[in-house]
């Protein structure tokens, strides 16, 4: 296993943190369990999509990327592989029909399933189910003052931005997208990632979490509905 890159280190955030005895020890209790409830069943759909991949392309069934992380961190996010090898190396924003993502991949994607793995992400206290989508370091080390509360809660598999943006593919389009995704997503996501820093509760993670519930019913509905159009 590779070593992490480090990062420079923040200050301790002190600036104005919702529930922080919330955040720090009752959501990582509740992830935990919830994680450890939902291993069982995420197994036993984890590996026929794992032979999926395996089959789909060559290549290894994981995707391991480094992530900014909580207290600015770096950790590995897992992810199912959904692009061909070393897609990374050429861009790191997923343009709309993009050529590098495989046909397993695209069907993973839009309906979250390879974000499973991330599970074991929560177990080992890396990731929680609500929290700010964790970023490249490219994008972290760029964090305002104001931003890097950002990185004093931890990342998740889904929030606010995640719903707003769940057809970000569509937006970026295919020409520039990563130029279209710094210009014009990436302000308004991490506007709405120190939103919910500053605000962070269980109620407010329950509504984000089951709003993701509906937008992937949502997404898998439509492409349903496409593939009966056809």
């Amino acid at each position: 296993m590779s070593k992490l890159p480090p990062l420079p280190e923040l200050p301790i955030w002190d600036g104005p943190l919702s529930h922080p005895f919330y955040s720090r020890v009752v959501k990582r209790a509740l992830d935990f369990c919830l994680a450890l409830i939902l291993l069982i069943p995420g197994c036993i759909i984890m590996l026929p999509l794992s032979i999926w991949v395996k089959l789909d392309s060559s290549g290894p069934v994981l995707y391991r990327a480094v992530r900014g992380g909580y207290k600015n961190k770096p950790f590995y996010i897992m992810k199912f592989r959904s692009m061909v090898v070393d897609a990374d190396k050429s861009g790191g924003c997923t343009a709309l029909g993009d050529p590098r993502v495989t046909r397993a991949g695209r069907i993973m994607r839009r309906l979250k399933l390879d974000e499973l793995p991330q599970l074991f992400n929560i177990l080992k206290g890396e990731m929680s189910f609500v929290g700010p989508r964790p970023e490249l370091l490219l994008y972290t080390t760029q964090y305002t003052r104001e931003q890097e509360c950002i990185m004093w809660v931890r990342p998740g598999i889904t929030d606010r931005s995640s719903i707003v943006y769940i057809a970000q593919d569509e937006i970026v389009g295919t020409e520039n997208p990563v130029e279209n995704f710094e210009k014009y997503i990436l302000p308004e996501k991490n506007r709405l990632r120190v939103e919910y820093a500053r605000n962070q509760s269980f109620l407010l993670d329950m509504s984000l979490f089951f709003e993701t519930i509906g937008g992937v019913f949502g997404k898998a509905k439509k492409m349903a509905a496409e593939k009966g159009s056809k």
